[in-house]
């Protein structure tokens, strides 16, 4: 068993859209369509700026793949579930487009598909085929700054693990009670 988890190192990220042009292309067929929620391509990343001081400050957010995901917790049809790998998913057959899980992510980190009418989310369907295969997730892939990493918590030779004890990092909304397994870094 492992704990899949994703790691953002925002002092090392260079705000190129790489990740997200990346997940747009992998995921969704370089889709034109805009994802309305968040007013931006359709990608499971969504870019935040912060206006804070004399300049604004990035923040890019995904599913957090929480421990205690409040979106498997509301869902009425067991469409919204964690693998053994720790990793929150969508079994789209038994998703009914309520939106519970939408409305339930205190990351706001799911969005609706106008096409299907279903809720979708990271990771995307080529991102779970790489990352069965042994591959990393594509945003992680491109990244050109090596801003991002992937991988098993509970492994200490694993590259997320490693990173993780070498640096300052924060979890969003920790708050919460989610547990998140998004770590976003802050500095060495």
């Amino acid at each position: 068993m492992t704990r899949l988890a994703h790691l953002w190192d925002q002092s090392r990220c260079i705000a190129c859209g790489a990740c997200i042009a990346a997940c747009n292309a992998a995921n969704y067929g370089s889709a034109t369509e805009e994802n309305k929620k968040w007013r931006w391509l359709q990608s499971n990343i969504r870019r935040v700026e912060v206006l804070r001081g004399p300049r604004p400050m990035l923040l890019l957010v995904q599913c957090q793949h929480c421990e205690n995901a409040p979106c498997v917790t509301v869902c009425p049809t067991g469409a919204s579930y964690k693998d053994v790998d720790g990793l929150v998913k969508i079994k789209k057959e038994l998703c009914i487009g309520c939106k519970y899980c939408m409305v339930a992510c205190p990351y706001e980190a799911r969005w609706l598909d106008e096409r299907t009418g279903l809720p979708e989310k990271c990771m995307g369907d080529e991102c779970l085929s790489r990352v069965s295969q042994g591959l990393l997730p594509i945003c992680v892939e491109v990244c050109p700054a090596g801003a991002r990493a992937f991988g098993d918590l509970d492994d200490p030779s694993s590259e997320i693990s490693r990173r993780l004890a070498r640096s300052r990092y924060v979890r969003l909304l920790e708050n919460k009670g989610t547990e998140p397994k998004y770590f976003v870094v802050v500095g060495p």
